[in-house]
């Protein structure tokens, strides 16, 4: 089944964890240049993260747009990093598994806030598509915007590269005032807005919020579309206690986004703090809870 028309069903999908600090916990500082300069580290996570029930890979790309590369001085090539990305998550979960490009935020704010257009944006977000789409993914994901226009332009600029499916997931600060970005924009607001500018699924990562508060967001955009809902929870917020960062237990984080599944989320994995061993355990709870979460 290719990734499209398994959206299209009625089965529930599993995404891996963080990579970010799963790196870091690994010993690479390097982020998305760990694809070239430790791309064994990359691929062991991607590999452990399949091993622990993750039905998608989501590539090491996050923010690897011409524009966040050249405004933070990063001697990286973009196509590069990118094709690397792409091809150790494929080496991961094989021919047969799924590959969502990963795009995020450019880290540049729109005018009037900032200097960019929204043409600025959209040409940084299609060259990226372009790349990973041409690498040989089965989707994007378009993930942790706080900004509705920056993920309308992001969307539209994959849409122009390809019919792939796209995956599209805002950053949240609070659930008051129906859920709110920090641009202000609402759940309700990004989930039509979304939906009207083609997404094939929408939802929430990453932000400040707990995984039990996140399902309050899913509820909103569960009822704003018809479209099927995506969630990754940080696995709470960090803690600092000496030279460690704490985050949520694996047992706790999974319970919190059950919670989301319940809500009406479909697409389940986790963003900061996550490890394979949180994944696995809501996996665990998933299968438990509905006998037929998705297997290859």
């Amino acid at each position: 089944m290719d990734f499209k028309n398994l959206l299209k069903s009625n089965k529930v999908i599993i995404l891996d964890g963080a990579m970010g600090t799963e790196l870091e916990r690994r010993g690479s500082f390097d982020k998305c240049a760990s694809n070239i300069t430790h791309p064994e580290i990359v691929e062991a996570i991607h590999l452990d993260y399949r091993n622990a029930g993750s039905h998608a890979a989501i590539t090491n790309t996050f923010s690897m747009s011409r524009m966040y590369i050249e405004t933070h001085n990063l001697k990286i090539d973009v196509e590069e990093v990118n094709r690397s990305g792409v091809e150790l998550a494929r080496r991961a979960v094989g021919a047969n598994g799924y590959v969502l490009g990963d795009i995020g935020p450019t880290g540049q704010m729109l005018e009037p806030y900032g200097i960019c257009s929204e043409e600025d944006l959209y040409n940084s977000f299609r060259e990226q598509a372009l790349f990973l789409y041409n690498s040989g993914i089965d989707g994007f994901i378009v993930e942790t915007m706080f900004d509705l226009r920056e993920s309308l332009c992001a969307v539209r600029a994959c849409k122009e590269v390809a019919q792939t499916p796209i995956i599209a997931s805002m950053s949240f600060q609070t659930v008051k005032n129906g859920g709110r970005t920090m641009m202000g924009n609402s759940a309700e607001e990004c989930a039509i807005k979304l939906t009207e500018e083609g997404a094939d699924a929408v939802g929430a990562n990453c932000g400040d919020l707990t995984p039990f508060a996140m399902a309050e967001v899913v509820s909103i955009l569960k009822k704003s579309t018809t479209l099927p809902i995506v969630v990754q929870p940080n696995a709470g917020k960090p803690k600092v206690e000496g030279k460690k960062v704490l985050y949520m237990e694996p047992e706790l984080y999974a319970k919190g986004t059950l919670e989301c599944y319940r809500a009406g989320a479909r697409i389940i994995g986790g963003c900061c703090g996550t490890t394979p061993e949180h994944i696995k355990i809501l996996s665990e709870l998933i299968e438990k809870e509905t006998g037929n979460a998705t297997k290859k």
